[in-house]
């Protein structure tokens, strides 16, 4: 097991960051945290009580995100029904700091089982981004009635085009704000003003904190050959310069059995560049799996 904090003062740092930034949101919500096999997890609800036997939303944030990146989707799903957001253990965040060196995503799909059971009562609509797609594809949970997987990893792998790549060496070797904001513009769809300026401050302190991890590889073809019993949305970015319409579509329809949708004038960072899209296709997906 190793730790994604490059020390205690460091994991300090991040923690402190991020209940700051909850705490100031304004957001009406409740803290917790259940207990896992991975360790405590840090769990984020809001919104009123699921109605008419819906499921509530359950959401995975990706690499190095968290329910503190998630406020503004967060507040727009909480509308209409409740949302909760369960930080990964293993990334920067309210969880657990371990994570596993092999094995990482089986490893993944049983904590989310277990979280599920103790933080959630009843059904529940699994969104994942980006990793978070990935361990939501590894986790097999009764609670899971269906899955929309943003930007997913875990269906194929994923690519670094060459000026992605130029702008991430810089950053892992020398963080700052200039850096980790190029970084992230480099994620998005072109443009200006596509993403928070705050996001380029959390991956500066993602840069000097944090033992960033790398992406999981695709999931077996047997694993997700199983999935296709539950209904999966999966969502990526016209731009996104890891998981491309033209590679994730494919692979989505052919090892998932999913339907797949293309976000017009959106990158990998969906839940910031698009949360309108992503509400609007988390809600007719809970809708369609609301018994009355």
């Amino acid at each position: 097991m190793t730790s994604v904090y490059r020390s205690e003062q460091a994991r300090a740092e991040v923690r402190r960051w991020c209940a700051h930034r909850i705490e100031g949101s304004g957001l009406a919500h409740a803290r917790s945290e259940v207990v896992t096999s991975a360790g405590a997890t840090g769990v984020l609800t809001a919104g009123p009580e699921p109605r008419d036997g819906g499921p509530t939303v359950v959401l995975l944030p990706g690499t190095n995100m968290n329910a503190a990146l998630c406020l503004p989707v967060v507040e727009a799903i909480a509308r209409e029904g409740r949302v909760v957001v369960l930080d990964l253990p293993g990334q920067p965040g309210l969880s657990a700091d371990l994570r596993p060196r092999v094995n990482r995503l089986s490893w993944y799909g049983k904590w989310l089982t277990e979280a599920l059971a103790s933080a959630v009562p009843g059904p529940v609509v699994v969104v994942g981004h980006s990793l978070g797609g990935a361990v939501a594809l590894a986790c097999d949970a009764p609670q899971i009635v269906g899955r929309v997987l943003l930007s997913s990893a875990g269906l194929v792998r994923l690519r670094v085009p060459a000026p992605l790549l130029a702008a991430t060496v810089p950053w892992l070797l020398r963080p700052t704000v200039a850096r980790s904001t190029a970084l992230v513009r480099h994620m998005a769809a072109p443009g200006e003003g596509r993403v928070p300026a705050l996001l380029g401050e959390w991956m500066d302190l993602v840069g000097r904190c944090c033992r960033t991890s790398l992406a999981p590889p695709p999931l077996p073809s047997g694993l997700l050959e199983l999935r296709r019993s539950v209904p999966t949305l999966v969502l990526t970015g016209q731009f996104d310069p890891f998981l491309p319409p033209r590679h994730l579509g494919p692979a989505a329809r052919r090892r998932l059995g999913a339907e797949f949708t293309v976000i017009e004038g959106a990158g990998h960072l969906l839940l910031d560049e698009s949360p309108e899209a992503v509400l609007g296709a988390v809600r007719e997906f809970c809708a369609a799996r609301t018994t009355r």
